[in-house]
């Protein structure tokens, strides 16, 4: 008889989620900044959705590793703890790293092992929720876990403004170095992260496997020990194949924008991937964790195939904002784009004190979305939000004044606490225990693939059509979002 998750108590849940603020203290200096560091040194407005594609493309390659191998860990510090440590560890060396790179490229690259780093630790925090917590109280764990992620973001997002306006660290320097400023709000962040993560650490226990199998749903019970399906790998392949070839020789005949040698590398890339595991199901060698990742791409729960598209539209909105927030308002806000200029570095600060707003709007709907949730639905009160994100996006393109921006960032929040919370809430009812980790890890593949594509096709749109105005990347992004939405009544689940 299957065994229900006993329901956990409110500072249990605080405790499990409180890590969640550290890691965030990485990904929003990172969003916040990168970019002001990669123009410091030396790129181009229309090259920085290239030099991003470090942070999505390292996500793709290590989420559904970490968590395949965190779904077969069990030590004495349990299952999915050991990640959050190692990550934390290398996350925070990293972030004392990234803001003295001497170079461009060197930045390009820490950012590279700096999302890396962020990914080991952030992935098993989605897939604890779903192991330690029952059905009731799943949609309130993420919301729990939004929560924080507001939180730290406030700090986090403001870091380098209260450097400068309560320290008095300047926030301007040479041509070439990065701020002073920016350096100590990477330091702090650093060190908040390790120190959060640990609490979550020593503070939480894990269920074993054993006793995870007695909590089991009947319905998703003996899923392991199936029979594999065969998959017609061959015709993937190739169709993968061909379209990778004819954007590559297209962009090359007609001498297109670089960009799209990323989606032509990422097409060949998966058309020889898929082929590799093809020839180990021919050779029924499908026991190995290559083999066993790829056939749950390929083999994923209805309801997680359906979420992917509004994943899609919803991660495609929020990479236009990170990559150009910065130099939308600066340039059409602001009217500048000289980096060295205090105008621009004015801008760029704003910009961090809108990041942290929309992150504090989303720490206060983390608290109202479960009631949402209860009058409209899960399904309901997503659309909901990403149509105020949607709103919120499209307005920057009519608010002249940029004191009045903080408005939009309310919409902005709830979309933001929506997107980290209800998607995994629908999700993880329909996902087996022995497989949460990895299923969670494909599906950041809809989170990354949209952000692999805005970096691709982005510069090109707003080159091409908007005379590389990046206040028109906020614009597509609000309709990006406005897909999303209508996205979620196409998702089937029986959470309602």
């Amino acid at each position: 008889m299957q065994k229900q998750k006993p329901q956990l108590s409110f500072w249990q849940i605080w405790n499990m989620c409180f890590g969640f603020m550290g890691v965030q203290f990485g990904f929003a200096l990172q969003n916040g900044n990168v970019s002001r560091i990669f123009q410091t040194l030396g790129a181009s407005v229309d090259d920085i959705p290239i030099l991003w594609v470090a942070a999505p493309l390292t996500g793709l390659i290590v989420q559904p590793i970490i968590g395949y191998w965190s779904d077969r860990t069990w030590t004495g510090l349990g299952r999915r703890r050991p990640f959050f440590l190692y990550g934390a560890i290398l996350t925070t060396l990293s972030l004392f790293i990234m803001p003295n790179s001497p170079t461009l490229w060197i930045a390009a690259g820490m950012l590279w092992i700096m999302d890396a780093s962020i990914n080991v630790t952030m992935e098993p925090f989605r897939a604890l929720v779903g192991d330690n917590l029952n059905q009731k109280q799943r949609a309130t764990g993420y919301a729990m876990q939004s929560f924080f992620i507001g939180i730290g973001a406030i700090v986090a997002s403001a870091l380098p403004w209260m450097m400068t306006n309560w320290f008095g660290i300047s926030n301007t320097a040479p041509a070439g170095e990065i701020p002073e400023s920016v350096k100590y709000a990477f330091y702090f962040g650093g060190a908040i992260l390790f120190l959060a993560v640990g609490w979550t650490i020593l503070k939480t226990r894990e269920y074993t496997p054993e006793q995870l199998a007695e909590f089991e749903p009947e319905h998703l019970k003996g899923e392991s020990s199936e029979q594999k399906q065969t998959i017609n790998f061959a015709k993937f392949s190739l169709i993968s194949g061909v379209l990778g070839g004819l954007i590559l020789a297209g962009v090359t005949l007609f001498k297109l924008e670089k960009e799209l040698y990323l989606l032509s590398g990422l097409l060949l890339s998966f058309s020889a991937i898929i082929l590799v595991a093809g020839y180990l199901q021919n050779n029924s060698r499908t026991e190995g964790g290559f083999y066993e990742v790829i056939y749950d791409v390929f083999t994923m729960p209805q309801t997680m195939k359906q979420l992917a598209v509004v994943q899609f539209f919803s991660w495609f909105a929020l990479f236009a904002m990170w990559i150009y927030t910065t130099s939308a308002v600066t340039s059409f806000h602001y009217g500048t784009t000289d980096v060295t200029s205090k105008a621009y570095n004015d801008g760029a600060d704003w910009v961090g004190i809108l990041f942290a707003a929309y992150n504090g709007f989303a720490a206060i709907a983390a608290v109202f979305i479960p009631f949402l949730v209860k009058r409209v639905g899960l399904k309901g009160a997503h659309s909901i939000n990403l149509l105020l994100g949607a709103g919120a996006l499209l307005s920057f393109k009519f608010i002249a004044d940029p004191s009045l921006l903080w408005i939009p960032m309310i919409g902005i929040g709830f979309a933001w606490a929506s997107i980290l919370s209800l998607p995994y809430a629908m999700l993880s009812d329909a996902l087996p225990a022995n497989k949460m980790g990895v299923f969670m890890g494909i599906f950041n593949f809809f989170i990354v693939i949209p952000q692999l594509l805005a970096a691709s096709v982005l510069g090109l749109i707003l080159r091409n059509v908007f005379e590389n105005q990046p206040i028109y990347a906020l614009v597509i992004g609000g309709v990006s979002f406005v897909l999303a939405a209508l996205s979620v009544a196409r998702v089937k689940t029986n959470v309602q």
